[in-house]
């Protein structure tokens, strides 16, 4: 049997390579953001769409065409030209996307399938309503999901988080997903929960006194200001530095700017000390934060006059 209709290549609405290009393109936009920004959510739900579709169509683009209103899409995505009148490709609606990624790849299980559809769901109510729909959800809440869901969707295509997100931010990704893995640090609730009680014992002029030392200490204290889930006291977060330091030109300061991810916190109003990411990710102090500096721009791009040619003087007897 000789086949005498043959099929084009995949047009580019359909084409795995061209969606997962858009995926990594919002991707590039989303690290432009600080992490805790709204924005930064939305990037990411937007990323995670394409980066979905990509890979459903990596199957087969056909699973992605909507045969709700007719064969034409269906027949687009395997290369042939409609001859509809003003034919446009009609794909299916994204929470089908996950359904059917869940039903195929063994890895994506309901739990990822459902934040898909969830975080995908809050991105259309962002664009198409006057619902804010992402503001005061934290991303440490959401991160450890998006980077596992990533990781799951790219695998599936032979590829890896540092191929879609670069070595660094592939490093931070492998530190919040073990972190949320961890089930050994749900016990800080009750360390959490001992000292509320405590606080909640002493006298309320006591409380006001301790609040208000908090707050000064805090002030003073290298450190990321957070409030104290066992007391609501100003406390402090504290970790190591996961991208490079920004520096931008305010005036005639330069100001710099270097994202952290904390590993330590502790308040000094009601005395609780928490250490690792893992126990942060369970009480909700695991968000990055940016850690400012400023400098006197001619102090900064001044050179270093020093000259070191001679040893120094030694004028001790």
């Amino acid at each position: 049997m000789i086949r005498t209709i043959t099929p084009a290549a995949t047009p580019v609405a359909w084409d795995p390579d061209a969606l997962y290009s858009k995926a990594v393109r919002y991707v590039e936009r989303l690290q432009e953001l600080d992490s805790d920004d709204w924005c930064y959510a939305l990037w990411s739900s937007l990323s995670l769409e394409f980066l979905a579709r990509a890979a459903l169509a990596n199957v087969t683009p056909a699973l992605l065409a909507d045969t709700s209103k007719g064969w034409s899409s269906l027949f687009s995505s395997l290369g042939f030209t409609p001859i509809d009148e003003k034919f446009s490709p009609k794909s299916i609606v994204i929470s089908e996307v996950f359904r059917r990624l869940s039903a195929i790849l063994p890895a994506f299980a309901k739990e990822l399938e459902n934040f898909g559809i969830q975080q995908t769901g809050r991105r259309n109510a962002e664009l198409h309503s006057g619902e804010p729909a992402f503001e005061g959800i934290k991303n440490s809440s959401r991160q450890p999901n998006f980077y596992r869901t990533c990781q799951i969707l790219l695998a599936s295509m032979e590829m890896t988080l540092e191929d879609f997100f670069g070595l660094q931010e592939a490093n931070v990704a492998g530190q919040v997903m073990e972190a949320a893995a961890d089930e050994g640090a749900k016990a800080v609730r009750g360390d959490v929960a001992a000292h509320k009680e405590t606080w909640l014992a002493k006298q309320e002029a006591d409380r006001d006194i301790l609040r208000a030392q908090a707050a000064v200490w805090a002030s003073r204290q290298v450190g990321h200001r957070v409030v104290c889930p066992a007391c609501e006291s100003v406390a402090l977060v504290a970790g190591k530095a996961v991208a490079g330091p920004i520096q931008r030109l305010e005036g005639d300061s330069i100001v710099e700017t270097q994202e952290h991810l904390p590993s330590w916190f502790e308040c000094i109003a009601c005395t609780l000390r928490i250490t690792g990411l893992s126990r942060l990710t369970v009480v909700g102090l695991a968000d990055r934060y940016k850690r400012t500096q400023v400098y006197d721009a001619a102090e900064y791009y001044a050179p270093d006059d020093r000259y070191n040619g001679y040893e120094d003087d030694n004028n001790e007897y």
